[in-house]
Formats: structure tokens, C-alpha cells, sequence
């Protein structure tokens, strides 16, 4: 049984979807790999299609969580989701504004005041470098010097406010495998089941879903999604805008292309102009070669007529003899 559903790759689609308290449970669970008992949807920052630069989507939840020991405490959850590769900076600078929020504050006795322990997830629609898991967790360790993990850091409020936990979605590397609940949720992510003509939805197979309640629940909200006249509008809108960005980076990358070509003809330029110049300085070499030799040649002549002329051979006779005339000969001696 196929299910044709809306594809949540969209920033508008997901929205709509995380806004379903049930669904942001499944998702945030599924992602945690532990069961949220309650769940708020706080501020989130939706692109301006209109803008010429690139906008991350970003929701902020805080959420109750159970741990492994049936303890419950209370994270805060910064979901960001981007289409194309973006500056680490601009993940960075938004979690520092999360750490300084007055809201992200737990009170406690004494009036000490400590931020929420945070959980970063970021549902790349790129790669990440060669990773090749689709799907990859980073968690904060405390060691002593020697290199042995202290125990009960995790649980710490003052090393919680200063440190958190990541997660790394690769959507590119979802390709249909279900092994465990998380590919089951992130399946509907799965660029690979892209309708043929329409990139808008993605087609499902049913029979994967059928015993899941949660997940049936999630099926529904992006099937009604399908039929939104208001959400198929921003989907629009949203190709239209990547589209833009997409043509914009094409000419950047053509005129790159150009630039490294130019730079290729003035290396050559260079190259064979230092080749030229290496000519002229063997020529210029050889130059002074030959002056220096003119100039001893010079020498020698003048100290033959000198010779010649201190011996009472006259200035005809020594200007016969060198083929030169009296006038060059007597500049020649110093003769005025």
C-alpha cells in the first residue's frame, strides 16, 4: 500500500508537522533515544523567501525527558534544518544566543541560576566531510588527568550549563533501510522516495508503518499537509528561493572557473616573461662579455702606439700601421 505524503525537506512541511505536540514526541524520542514525556514548541525562525541570503530553520523545545534510571529531568532541545552546506559560525552563534536566554535559566536554591541542559540536533540536507553514518551522536565526557572518565558529570548542573550533547542527521545518507526506530521516523526525510514528477511528496510503503500508532499519527498530519492550498504555496515559494540561490552559486562557481583560467594564462604570461628576463640577463651577460674584452682590446692598441710613439715612430706611420686616422690616433694617446 503506497502513501503518498508531504515531504517534510520543505521548512514550511516540517513546521507544520513538529507543531503536532504527539509528533514532536515520536521525532525527539526517536532522536534521543529516550522517551519524552512532555514537550514545548518555543520560538522558531522560519526563512524569508523574499531575502537574498541564506536562513536556517530552527525550533526550540523544552522538553521532560525519562532517563536510563527512571529519573526525569527537563533539556532544552535546539532542532536546526538547513537545505544546502552552511557556515559552522552561523550554528554556533545561535546556540550562544540559547545559552544566554533568560528563558534557558533553571533557578535553584540559594537563587543560583544555572542554564538548561541542551541538546543540539542539526537535520543536514547535506554531508558532513566523509562521514558515511547517516546518522551520528556526540556526547560530552568528563576525564581526570589520567584519562578516566569521573562519573556523575552528566548529571551535574554547573558542567550541564557550559557543555551539551549533539546530533547530526545526514539527510542524503537516509536510503530506505529500516533497522531500528530512528530509520523508521527519519524515513520519511528519505529523499530517495521523491515523487517522480513532484519533489513535494514522497511516496511510502504502508505496510512499514500499519502497526505503529505514533507513526501512523505522523503519516496523517503530512498527508493533510498534501492537500493545504497555503503549504503547497510555500513549497513553491521555497523552490523558487533555492532555485535563486542555486543559479546565484552556478555563476559563482562558472565565474570561479573563468578566474582560475585567467589565473592559469597569467602563470603562464609570468612564466614565459621569466624565461624572457632570464634570456636577457644572459644577454646582458654576454654584453659585458664582450665590452670587457673591447675594453682590453682597447687597452692593448693604446699600449702599442704609446709604445710605438716612445720609440720615434710617428703619428703617420703608427696611423698607417693601426688603419686609423692621426685624429682618432692622437685621442687615442692624449695628444692634443
Amino acid at each position: 500500500m503506497k502513501i503518498t505524503v508531504a515531504n517534510p525537506i520543505y521548512d514550511s512541511v516540517f513546521k507544520f508537522m513538529m507543531e503536532d505536540e504527539r509528533i514532536a514526541r515520536t521525532v525527539l524520542s526517536a532522536l534521543l533515544k529516550k522517551e519524552v514525556l512532555t514537550v514545548e514548541m518555543r520560538r522558531h525562525e522560519h526563512p524569508n523567501v523574499t531575502r537574498d541570503n541564506l536562513s536556517m530553520f530552527r525550533i526550540d523545545f523544552a522538553a521532560k525527558v525519562r532517563e536510563s534510571d527512571g529519573s526525569e529531568r527537563l533539556i532544552l532541545i535546539e532542532l536546526q534544518k538547513t537545505w544546502l552546506n552552511t557556515e559552522t559560525l552561523r550554528f554556533r552563534r545561535y546556540l550562544a544566543a540559547q545559552y544566554n536566554a533568560e528563558e534557558n535559566m533553571l533557578k535553584e536554591e540559594e537563587q543560583r541560576c544555572y542554564a538548561m541542559p541542551m541538546v543540539a540536533v542539526y537535520l543536514l540536507g547535506h554531508r558532513v566531510g566523509d562521514i558515511e553514518e547517516p546518522v551520528v551522536y556526540v556526547n560530552h565526557k568528563a576525564f581526570d588527568y589520567d584519562g578516566r572518565e569521573v562519573a556523575n558529570c552528566d548529571t551535574d548542573p554547573f558542567i550541564n550549563s557550559l557543555t551539551h550533547d549533539s546530533i547530526i542527521v545526514q539527510i542524503p545518507l537516509l536510503h530506505g533501510k529500516i533497522n531500528n526506530r530512528l530509520d523508521k521516523v527519519l524515513s520519511v526525510f528519505d529523499q530517495t522516495l521523491v515523487a517522480d514528477k513532484n519533489q513535494h511528496v514522497i511516496n511510502l510503503d504502508g505496510k512499514l508503518y500499519e502497526d505503529d500508532p505514533d507513526m501512523m499519527h505522523l503519516l496523517h498530519r503530512l498527508g493533510l499537509a498534501t492537500m493545504n492550498a497555503d503549504l503547497r504555496q510555500e513549497m513553491n515559494d521555497e523552490d523558487e528561493y533555492f532555485s535563486a540561490i542555486e543559479d546565484r552559486d552556478t555563476l559563482l562557481m562558472e565565474a570561479k572557473a573563468k578566474l582560475s583560467d585567467l589565473d592559469a594564462q597569467l602563470s603562464d604570461v609570468n612564466s614565459q616573461l621569466s624565461d624572457a628576463n632570464a634570456q636577457l640577463s644572459d644577454a646582458n651577460a654576454q654584453l659585458s662579455d664582450v665590452n670587457s674584452q673591447l675594453s682590453d682590446a682597447n687597452a692593448q692598441i693604446r699600449s702599442m702606439a704609446q709604445a710605438m710613439y716612445h720609440n720615434g715612430v710617428s703619428l703617420e706611420v703608427i696611423a698607417q700601421s693601426m688603419n686609423c686616422r692621426i685624429d682618432d690616433l692622437k685621442a687615442l694617446l692624449g695628444l692634443s
